[in-house]
């Protein structure tokens, strides 16, 4: 079967038979894949399952039900866990030389990776504080809904090709070359991170909660009324005078009409 027709297959008798295996899904692992842009995700979906040897939805949803490791091999596939240390190095070259020397002012420096996949953005920002405000007290909160990603994030390890574009002081400095050739964190970047399992999409963080949200690569996949929801929801988050940081493919649609005033390509200050 062409991808156009894997694209393309019909409802059965009047069912959309996307729709309700997207809610199978989400009564299997609380994953709400309606709230990604459909034509994308449904393209996503049924290749994947075709290369499974599963045509029909149903069926396969049917497979996910029984087999978890199947189920992790299709998370795999639809969840973005895309990521590596230092990604877009150019942000953190200006988190370096503006934004964190302006937040340590206060002492202190509360920090959200949303949607952090398994804590590669979480570490890289635990070590550019740890050289540029060493004396501030700083906390970093991870959270993603894939709760196996969350516990890889714990272990602060990472792979040779997470760490294929730092610069290897950087990574000497900061990371303990394992035997198997990956990498663990430092205790000292360990210490300035946690990670929570939490749907972006229905988190309620506290008003002000936070002088930093670093959200990226995240919201490209949703539907433009969802992305517009969540970021007036991270704003929400933040303090005055807190950044908000997005992917170097995202945009905020209204930031004015949320509160935003653009400092950087991609960053944001709260007004």
């Amino acid at each position: 079967m062409g991808l156009s027709a894997i694209a393309t297959a019909p409802a059965r008798a009047g069912r959309d038979e996307y729709v309700e295996f997207c809610d199978g899904i989400r009564r299997l692992c609380s994953i709400d894949l309606l709230q990604y842009k459909r034509g994308q995700m449904e393209r996503r979906i049924r290749t994947f399952a075709n290369t499974r040897g599963h045509g029909e939805l149903p069926d396969y949803l049917g497979v996910l039900r029984r087999d978890q490791d199947e189920l992790d091999r299709f998370l795999d596939r639809v969840t973005i866990n895309v990521s590596q240390l230092w990604r877009h190095p150019e942000q953190f070259e200006v988190l370096t030389r503006d934004v964190l020397p302006e937040l340590a002012q206060t002492g202190r420096i509360r920090a959200w990776s949303a949607g952090c996949s398994y804590g590669a953005e979480a570490f890289t920002l635990a070590a550019v504080c740890k050289s540029v405000v060493p004396r501030a007290n700083v906390t970093i909160t991870g959270v993603d809904i894939d709760g196996r990603m969350i516990e890889r994030a714990r272990t602060g390890i990472f792979t040779e090709a997470d760490a294929r574009s730092v610069k290897p002081e950087l990574m000497k400095q900061w990371f303990t070359k394992l035997p198997d050739g990956g990498y663990e964190a430092v205790a000292a970047l360990r210490a300035l991170c946690r990670f929570e399992v939490g749907d972006l999409l229905r988190v309620q963080p506290r008003p002000g909660a936070y002088d930093l949200v670093m959200c990226r690569n995240t919201v490209i996949y949703f539907n433009d009324g969802v992305r517009d929801a969540l970021h007036a929801r991270l704003v929400t988050a933040l303090r005055p005078g807190g950044y908000l940081i997005v992917g170097a493919t995202e945009r905020v649609s209204d930031a004015a009409g949320i509160g935003l005033t653009p400092t950087h390509p991609f960053t944001y200050r709260k007004s």
